[in-house]
């Protein structure tokens, strides 16, 4: 584009997935941090400041932080110039998350490009964009001289020998172990043939199995004994020598698995350097291949891979033909002629005064903005955990070593990690965390009696024969986390195992908490596995006796579960509310919505704020009521259950409770007295009658630290509805 339009200046703003970000090169003038949500408003205020034209978003599901990306939308409705958005991918099948982020990114694009009619065709039908508005660029590729590949093939010690290649980052979606079931068919009437693996393995599968999936293509080259004839390029190589790679290549083989593939970079490249190609039919291969510029052949089969090889080696004229179309076609695709197209497109974005309404620096009352929340610190929870799990007290910010370790408290800190983990905040230490909490929670469990043990001496000696009900069913819920919502396989497969083993015992359960908390991870564990009919059938169950509880004891003026309000109250409302609406039961939905709005009103003190229950006492009907002392359990209770309140009924009034709920550890309560510490990261164990419990235990800063993840997340989700905040 510079060298068309040698007037026009350019810079790049990246997104940094890595902390520090990366050595960039001048052309980088701003950078955003991946998951940090003001760095993308800063950069759109950077960006106004500047003056610049035209913002060109390259758009991909997994590059900005938030739910699907949403993110990148906080830049966008800030921005005052036009907005052109490539998507490297359009997808069939949206989640509700991924059409929201969606359709707010297709209304505030000035210009939609896309890369094959494939995608402009999807874009229309699934996403309802305006035909009118949607440009096809290909993928931009180098321009490769249209040569012998045997020019090439000296440098990699292939002379005389035919190269079939495959080129990208590699991953067990790339379908290369087809390849290599072919070979012993191919080299059996080509002996000469090499097969070249070049790409690095792709980060992300680095962090999650490590190097697994390429040592076993080796192993597999191994057994089909044709490791003579594999050579793999464990790196990433720079374009000159891609190219080179590319040039050597005799035909370029693509065995993706994944049919929802729209565009792909590596088989643009070759194909656009006029290699004959073989490809599964995924869609960018389905589109570019037509008309005898390449070979399709089905997805995870071997054999028609060796039959279409080796028909192409045996007929040279017709191999050469295909590379002939493929290079024709390839002339529209490389880079100033892309360039031209883009520059097409800025130029008509900007006439175009279709704009959506933009202002630099719009100011927004504070019934529009987000609040912001407190750092989500882990200082103090690193200070009060070690090898074995996380301590249960503390004398002020110091671990208290004789009171040991409680189940209860490490099942609190696993869900944070898992909670860390989907907010990407922290996930060296989150996964450190859940490591930890995880096998806790694994030696608590008594494979014997089918519980958990609850109370661990700092010598690493259980002092119970048993847990408390409670315990049991907070280490269930958990679980159901770590199944339902954790990104890693081998936490997903551990707590499966575990919840499997400890679910039936709840049944013979009298705790009403014990119920909810196991229904709340029962619901969790369903996300991932809903066809478990044995945790179908317990949920039912719990449900059951929570609604009888509520029938027999609830009157008008006091609709409540027990006669007594005590601790963790909101727990059981938040489980109705959560199972009520789950299972599609209305009753049972509304029972619980019922019961929190009275139990929010209650706790309500005349000034407006949350004044929890005291544990001095709580609160038994017709009789006193304890005003301290005052747990941060409780506030957090009261957040959770009115988040999930308000996801289920979207009555803005649900979110200021919480948000009332959560002001309570910044200082809004009976005191005027933070419970939370910013020095520390750790949160006081009470709120008493003249002052805060200086002690930072286990239980308060979860509840705290819980707090702010949970608001978090809703903010996140949020910026995806574009919806006010109060």
């Amino acid at each position: 584009m510079a060298a068309e339009h040698p007037q026009s200046q350019c810079f790049a703003v990246p997104v940094n997935d890595i902390p520090g970000g990366y050595a960039y090169p001048g052309a980088v003038r701003f950078e955003i941090e991946e998951q940090d949500l003001p760095s993308y408003q800063r950069a759109a205020d950077f960006l106004n400041i500047g003056n610049a034209d035209i913002v060109c978003v390259q758009h991909e599901f997994g590059i900005f932080g938030g739910p699907a990306g949403s993110h990148l939308l906080a830049l966008l409705r800030e921005l005052k110039m036009p907005v052109v958005t490539t998507l490297h991918t359009v997808l069939l099948e949206l989640n509700p998350d991924q059409r929201r982020v969606m359709q707010e990114l297709i209304a505030r694009s000035t210009r939609l490009v896309v890369m094959t009619e494939r995608g402009r065709q999807m874009l229309q039908d699934v996403c309802h964009a305006p035909p009118a508005k949607i440009d096809v660029i290909h993928h931009g590729i180098p321009d490769i001289p249209f040569v012998d590949p045997n020019y090439y093939k000296d440098q990699f010690g292939v002379e005389g020998r035919v190269v079939l290649l495959t080129f990208g980052l590699l991953s067990p979606n790339k379908g290369i172990e087809h390849v290599l079931n072919a070979l012993p068919s191919i080299l059996s009437e080509f002996p000469d043939v090499v097969y070249i693996v070049l790409g690095a393995t792709h980060p992300n599968e680095i962090r999650e199995q490590g190097e697994a999936y390429r040592l076993s293509l080796e192993r597999l080259a191994k057994k089909n004994k044709v490791e003579k004839n594999v050579i793999f390029y464990n790196r990433f190589v720079e374009l000159d020598e891609l190219k080179e790679f590319i040039g050597a290549a005799d035909i370029y083989i693509t065995p993706y698995l994944n049919e929802a593939q729209i565009t792909s970079g590596t088989l643009a490249y070759t194909f656009g350097a006029g290699k004959a190609v073989v490809s599964t039919p995924y869609w960018h291969a389905v589109e570019l291949l037509a008309e005898e510029r390449g070979v399709l052949v089905p997805f995870g089969d071997a054999q028609a891979i060796a039959r279409e090889v080796t028909g192409l080696l045996r007929d040279e004229t017709r191999r050469h033909a295909m590379r002939k179309n493929a290079y024709k076609l390839g002339r529209d695709m490389v880079w100033n002629n892309v360039a031209r197209l883009y520059m097409r497109s800025f130029e008509q974005a900007r006439l175009e005064k279709a704009v959506l309404s933009r202002k630099s620096f719009a100011t927004k009352t504070l019934d529009q903005a987000p609040r912001a929340l407190p750092e989500l610190r882990l200082d103090h929870l690193s200070r009060m955990t070690d090898s074995t799990g996380i301590f249960q007290h503390a004398i002020f910010s110091v671990p208290n070593f004789s009171e040991g370790y409680c189940t209860d408290d490490n099942a609190r800190a696993f869900i944070l990690a898992v909670l860390l983990d989907e907010l990407q905040q922290e996930p060296q230490q989150a996964r450190r965390l859940a490591t930890t909490c995880a096998a806790f929670l694994n030696h608590a469990f008594d494979v014997k009696t089918k519980r958990f043990h609850n109370h661990l001496s700092f010598d690493r000696r259980w002092l119970d024969e048993s847990g408390s009900e409670d315990c049991h069913a907070r280490a269930l819920w958990a679980l159901g986390l770590g199944v339902g919502r954790s990104p890693h396989r081998s936490f997903q497969v551990m707590a499966g195992h575990l919840f499997a083993q400890a679910l039936p015992v709840v049944t013979s359960f009298t705790s009403p908490r014990a119920w909810a908390f196991s229904l709340i991870g029962i619901h969790e564990y369903l996300r991932r596995l809903s066809g478990d009919c044995a945790a179908e059938q317990v949920r039912e169950a719990l449900i059951e006796r929570l609604m009888g509880l509520y029938d027999r004891t609830a009157q008008p003026d006091w609709p409540w579960f027990e006669e007594e309000l005590a601790y963790d109250n909101a727990k059981l409302a938040h489980a109705l509310i959560l199972s009520g609406r789950a299972t599609g039961q209305p009753a049972v939905f509304e029972r619980g919505l019922e019961a929190l709005r009275w139990l929010a009103e209650v706790q309500t003190s005349e000034n407006g704020h949350l004044r929890p229950i005291g544990s001095n006492g709580f609160y038994r009907r017709g009789g006193p009521r304890a005003h301290f002392d005052q747990q941060p359990i409780e506030a957090h209770s009261m957040a959770s259950a009115c988040l999930e309140a308000y996801r289920a009924t979207s009555d803005l009034w649900w979110h200021e409770q919480a948000q009332r709920a959560f002001d309570w550890f910044l200082g809004w309560n009976d005191l005027g007295l933070e419970v939370y510490s910013p020095s520390t990261g750790g949160c006081r164990d009470a709120l008493h009658v003249d002052r805060v419990n200086r002690n930072q235990g286990a239980e308060s800063t979860l509840a705290f630290l819980l707090s702010v993840a949970e608001m978090q997340l809703m903010q996140n989700a949020l910026t995806v509805f574009n919806q006010p905040v109060s």
